[in-house]
């Protein structure tokens, strides 16, 4: 869900920022929770929306981002509530509560909580193309990964870097 909303964003020519317009914030915020309710096996409703709420959205994002990059982050933040629930197995967990953006703030930093204890939110990263703004989940075996994507973003930075690195080579050859 963190990675889902952070790519809310618009990544370069890939379409819009689903933040800034309140029918796509709402149409993303329902497949966001219908996932997330899948994932959990929880029947959560989606959060409605309104125009206040994008401000507060985007300003979240943000404060996101800058957690993934590992930027400092001011406590200025708004604070939001998560409520303890038990399921019908009897296990213990953390449950978004509040309306509109509250609930998806709520949401989202229990899932990043969740994700820091288990040790993984190391790997949500932001590409490292200069041209790309997409988060991605780093599944490679030794948490290495720097593209959300080695086929377009890598493939262009080891290109760049061949060609460099061919330059230098025959620059010296012809010294």
């Amino acid at each position: 869900m963190v990675q889902d909303f952070l790519n809310t964003v618009r990544i370069g020519s890939y379409g819009p920022d689903l933040l800034t317009d309140l029918e796509l914030a709402r149409r993303w915020a329902t497949s966001a929770v219908e996932s997330w309710s899948a994932v959990n096996g929880v029947d959560a409703s989606p959060p409605v929306l309104n125009q206040a709420d994008l401000t507060r959205l985007q300003a979240l994002r943000e404060t996101i981002a800058k957690l993934v990059a590992g930027d400092p982050v001011t406590s200025g933040s708004a604070s939001v509530s998560a409520s303890f629930a038990v399921s019908e197995s009897g296990d213990v967990r953390l449950e978004p509560v509040g309306s509109g953006w509250r609930w998806l703030a709520s949401a989202l930093w229990t899932e990043i909580l969740l994700s820091q204890q288990a040790n993984t939110w190391r790997r949500v990263k932001r590409c490292h193309s200069p041209h790309c703004d997409s988060t991605f989940y780093d599944r490679s075996k030794n948490n290495s990964g720097v593209w959300h994507d080695v086929k377009t973003c890598g493939n262009a930075a080891n290109l760049r870097a061949s060609r460099a690195r061919r330059r230098a080579s025959a620059n010296q050859t012809d010294r």
